[in-house]
């Protein structure tokens, strides 16, 4: 192993919300072994200049779609191409998602189940760069539900690695999440309402009882597994906080104190995703089918309310995009939705550090701390994290402790 001292002109401890003058971040091998001020370190010669720089932990996005793309609007293309298609964008979505600062995600999804755990596995092996990965197999979803291919006609059936996760009761639910966790997943994402991009679903409907959404989470936790809900209206989201999902994802339509005063009792996770869906607002996309395109425009000042209201209230926000319709590499311009929202920079930057390693249940990233892996990102020429729009824009990206950008 080696060891290599950097030099931070200023170093986000978003631990304690607050910005430390002239660091020293030493590391060794893959990990931290030390933080603290460079007149205390033992400086040695050779050290890696960063003073005018502000060094960040690596950021995390909770909710990404690697495998794939959805460029149209629609789930049909999935099945035009071959599996080793989907996972070569695989790579070059998480490549490039890497190249932008973000050196873990949890990749909450894809349509032919367990790609997205041989690209974490080529990841975690050196076979192609990436950011680290926690990564679902699947889709637990109700049979024609907001995990599926809908938007085909009825009689063409769909192989079954399409289908390894749909299930229509509490024994099938609880069969679904064996099945994933038995072919590689580190968490279950359980679809507990309609989606905007899934032909004929409403995404306020629920798709899944408490009790359904409830064996999930507890099958899971046999196996040391969270469950992540995809959830945006507000029935489904009680529904999934009630049985003690880890996660909100979305909460697109989310609106009213139920949900807020059970947020905040529970303790749950709120990741909103605000930014995919300004994104296809301003974008047009003319090319989308229409019922897309509607769904869309209705969650847009509801999505940026309840985001306002989850700030207001103090509930518990982790950073997740739903990378997938925006390009990759995109994904810290949602950061601007939380400062529109009330929230200050420091505090989103900790949405997108160590809360978001908190909502995975991992303490091995997140921070820059002894112990953990020397993931982190510098930004030339910034000494704060008030203008979250620097995130946008990352000078260097080391993801255990080799620079990747």
């Amino acid at each position: 192993m080696s060891t290599t001292t950097y030099r931070a002109g200023t170093l986000a401890d978003v631990r304690n919300l607050q910005l430390l003058d002239d660091q020293a971040i030493v590391v060794d091998g893959d990990r931290i072994v030390a933080v603290e001020p460079w007149g205390r370190a033992q400086r040695p010669d050779d050290y890696v200049d960063l003073r005018d720089h502000l060094v960040a932990p690596g950021l995390i996005d909770l909710h990404t779609h690697l495998i794939g793309s959805l460029d149209h609007g629609s789930y049909a293309p999935f099945i035009t191409k071959s599996a080793s298609w989907a996972a070569l964008q695989g790579v070059r979505n998480a490549a490039a998602t890497l190249r932008s600062g973000f050196t873990t995600v949890r990749d909450l999804g894809t349509f032919r189940a367990f790609i997205d755990c041989d690209l974490r596995d080529a990841i975690d092996d050196g076979i192609v760069p990436g950011p680290r990965m926690f990564t679902t197999g699947g889709y637990v979803t109700s049979s024609t539900g907001g995990g599926e291919i809908t938007d085909l006609v009825g009689d063409i059936p769909l192989p079954r690695d399409f289908r390894i996760g749909v299930a229509d009761s509490v024994d099938e639910v609880r069969r679904a999440v064996r099945t994933l966790i038995h072919g590689g997943a580190d968490l279950i994402k359980i679809i507990a309402t309609g989606a905007g991009f899934a032909a004929g679903t409403v995404p306020g409907a629920p798709e899944f009882s408490e009790a359904e959404i409830r064996a999930a989470v507890e099958e899971a936790a046999l196996y040391g597994k969270h469950v992540a809900a995809h959830a945006h209206g507000v029935l489904g989201a009680v529904r999934a906080v009630r049985a003690g999902v880890r996660t909100l994802d979305h909460g697109s339509y989310i609106e009213g104190d139920e949900i807020f005063d059970l947020l905040v009792e529970r303790d749950t996770f709120y990741v909103p995703t605000t930014f995919v869906i300004k994104w296809v607002e301003s974008h047009g996309a003319s090319d989308f089918p229409a019922e897309v395109r509607r769904k869309v425009h209705e969650g847009l000042d509801i999505s940026m309310e309840a985001l306002r209201t989850a700030v207001r209230r103090g509930v518990k926000l982790a950073y997740g995009t739903d990378a997938i319709i925006f390009p990759h590499g995109a994904n810290a311009m949602q950061m601007v939705d939380f400062a529109e929202a009330g929230m200050p920079g420091i505090e989103i930057l900790r949405t997108a550090t160590l809360n978001a390693a908190d909502a995975i249940g991992t303490e091995d990233v997140g921070a820059l701390e002894p112990g953990r892996y020397a993931d982190f990102i510098a930004i030339k020429g910034v000494r704060d994290a008030d203008d979250v729009r620097v995130f946008q824009n990352v000078d260097l990206v080391v993801k255990g402790g080799a620079v990747v950008a």
